[in-house]
């Protein structure tokens, strides 16, 4: 049906020619809500020609024709609005009709399209209640106004409508020809790009449906393309020639008597800010009873928890999925969730995997029960050490302290106290100083304690062997030669710590990421390289002193000091090949004590081995202590 509009000055005309009789030659039945329109448009004229108020001085005639939804008599009707009558002759006038200047297109979008191609060649507006989908890009659509906004803002409407229910597991339906493929084509992407599956698409059988006349109020149709409709509303057309226009959400209800009516619970504005085009009063909203008066669920499976991921299911849609719990470090706070996130280097996840927590500090302490255990035991040897000391120098005159050089055991036990108080700068928050201290003290106190048993132990070897006549070993035997051990072995090592200071220093660490759920304060070595040079020059030293007092074990007397520094040596060295391995493998403040232990274990090891025997002698078995039995049993040195 083509209805055409013109304007002529006094009283109202209306011609209508439409061409119902011969329906039966080119359908199959008739559709009578097409004369429902017919009165309804007429109605709307005559209402508007009566009332002065709206178009003064102007009165408004209509022209009808119908198309019959076939193309060929599409272009005919057309052709007949623009020609004189019973002539096809467009553009021409030899009657007393006034000329068409404006069309109102016909109930389909396809009969809009056959229409604008003739009559945008005259220019001739065209009023559509169809969307035209090429209107924006086709030159053909160019006079076209369509009075019902671009289906897009209805299909958004409803993607916006089904997220707000969480319905992501529909069905869509769709009639059986040009219509519903280009719905599908359209809907069908935009309901994937917002993670809405389709369960199942029917298409139904092609049928002649037709949509609701809108209610046209034409301003003196179109140049200023703005005016109000008799509800008061602007209607008004945008630079797409587009009617704009804001939707209603409507809930149909069915009546206890069978009959259906509707309740507006929203809207759907397009011209709103993004967010916030879709507004609901769910208050008002009245589900089916079936639903039990609550919000249904659409969706394809249960959503995932917090602490779980989605996961594609082979071979389904993206809309079924698996939930899979997060990985070690990381969570996921919502439901149904693409990915976990990586929690801060600062946070760990809880043990759902929900939520983020913050990571506590952990070092060594004092007041931790390791950190008071490893207190304990360093400051008892510390006093057990300065206890023997003490002992030595009470007793030096007598002979089995003068026998083994005073000097180098003053030395030496001096040294193993201060390796015992060197294990106090590990425990304790890690500082600046404390880290530049520790290892570097450590490498220097335990070098100048095994240069020392190594002087001590070469000094043993040669006071024998120049017992022996004709030795020239006698003037090697003497202090100088063991002061000279115990300054170059120390000197040594003092320059590798040195360097190590110069190029790369150790310095305090937060370490975010050996422990999950926890910030270890450490100290980081600076180079590993140096670290490693300083145990390896201990453990040069260590195995020298090994190998002479193991050589020099079976030197002859019953009190041979080379077989208690062989002990000493040999609980040494199994200490720290132990060490390496317990250290790499230990993270956090079990490192630190590891390393503390090796310490205070190989020192008491040295100071048991060498220096019990002497005291034992000292205290408990003073009739050994004489001279004639230290010089029948050891050469004095």
């Amino acid at each position: 049906m083509s209805i055409g509009l013109k304007i002529r000055s006094g009283l109202l005309q209306i011609f209508m020619d439409v061409t119902v009789s011969n329906w039966k030659t080119t359908c199959c039945r008739s559709i009578t809500k097409n004369y429902q329109h017919i009165l309804a448009l007429a109605f709307a004229v005559k209402e508007l020609n009566d009332n002065p108020n709206f178009l003064p001085n102007i009165s408004l005639g209509l022209y009808i024709l119908n198309s019959y939804i076939l193309g060929r008599m599409t272009f005919k009707a057309t052709l007949s609005l623009l020609s004189a009558q019973q002539k096809l002759a467009p553009n021409f006038s030899c009657d007393n009709r006034q000329k068409v200047i404006a069309v109102i297109g016909g109930l389909l979008s396809e009969t809009s399209a056959h229409m604008a191609s003739i009559l945008s060649i005259y220019k001739t507006p065209q009023l559509t209640h169809g969307s035209i989908s090429l209107a924006k890009t086709d030159k053909r659509y160019l006079s076209i106004y369509q009075m019902v906004p671009d289906d897009t803002y209805q299909y958004r409407g409803v993607v916006q409508l089904l997220h707000h229910f969480r319905w992501t597991w529909i069905g869509l339906m769709a009639v059986d020809d040009d219509n519903g493929n280009q719905f599908l084509q359209r809907i069908v992407p935009l309901l994937s790009e917002n993670s809405i599956c389709s369960a199942f698409t029917y298409k139904l059988p092609k049928m002649t449906y037709i949509k609701d006349l809108t209610e046209l109020i034409l301003h003196n149709f179109l140049r200023r393309i703005y005016f109000n409709n008799s509800a008061g509303e602007t209607i008004q057309f945008d630079q797409d020639r587009e009617l704009v226009s804001v939707f209603d959400v409507t809930n149909w209800l069915i009546l206890s008597n069978g009959s259906f009516t509707r309740i507006k619970v929203g809207q759907l504005d397009p011209r709103a800010p993004s967010g916030k085009a879709l507004t609901l009063a769910e208050d008002k909203i009245v589900w089916h009873k079936s639903f039990n008066q609550v919000l249904p669920i659409s969706v394809c499976n249960d959503p995932c928890q917090p602490g779980y991921r989605k996961t594609k299911m082979q071979g389904r849609k993206f809309c079924c999925y698996n939930c899979t719990p997060c990985p070690e470090g990381m969570f996921s706070g919502q439901k149904d969730m693409d990915s976990c996130i990586k929690c801060p280097d600062d946070h760990y996840p809880s043990d759902g995997h929900h939520e983020c927590l913050p990571k506590f500090p952990t070092y060594l302490s004092y007041k931790d029960t390791l950190g008071i255990i490893l207190v304990t035991l360093a400051v008892s040897f510390s006093l057990v050490t300065v206890l023997v000391l003490g002992t030595f120098m009470k007793y030096k005159n007598t002979p089995i302290v003068k026998a083994n050089n005073r000097s180098l055991t003053y030395i030496l036990l001096l040294s193993l106290l201060l390796c015992f108080l060197s294990s106090l700068l590990f425990i304790g928050e890690p500082g600046k100083v404390t880290c530049l201290l520790r290892q570097t003290t450590f490498g220097l106190v335990f070098c100048v304690a095994l240069s020392t048993i190594l002087a001590k132990t070469i000094t043993v070897v040669l006071a024998f062997m120049a017992t022996k006549p004709g030795s020239h070993m006698r003037r090697w035997v003497g202090k100088k030669l063991s002061y000279c051990i115990v300054l170059s072995g120390s000197l040594i090592q003092a320059v590798i710590c040195t360097f190590w200071i110069c190029i790369s220093p150790p310095f305090p660490l937060m370490n975010m990421h050996s422990q999950s759920n926890s910030i270890i304060l450490e100290c980081n070595e600076g180079s590993a390289t140096m670290f490693y040079s300083v145990l390896v020059y201990l453990g040069f030293l260590a195995s020298v002193s090994f190998t002479v007092a193991f050589l020099a074990r079976k030197l002859p007397g019953s009190f041979n000091e080379a077989k208690f520094i062989t002990f000493s040596m040999l609980v040494f060295c199994s200490v720290w090949f132990s060490f390496i391995p317990s250290y790499l493998s230990s993270k956090g403040k079990f490192m630190v004590a590891v390393e503390i232990f090796s310490i205070l274990s190989s020192s008491a090891g040295l100071l048991g081995c060498i220096f019990f025997p002497k005291c034992y002698i000292i205290l408990l078995r003073p009739e050994m202590n004489i001279r004639e039995q230290i010089i029948r049993v050891v050469p004095q040195v």
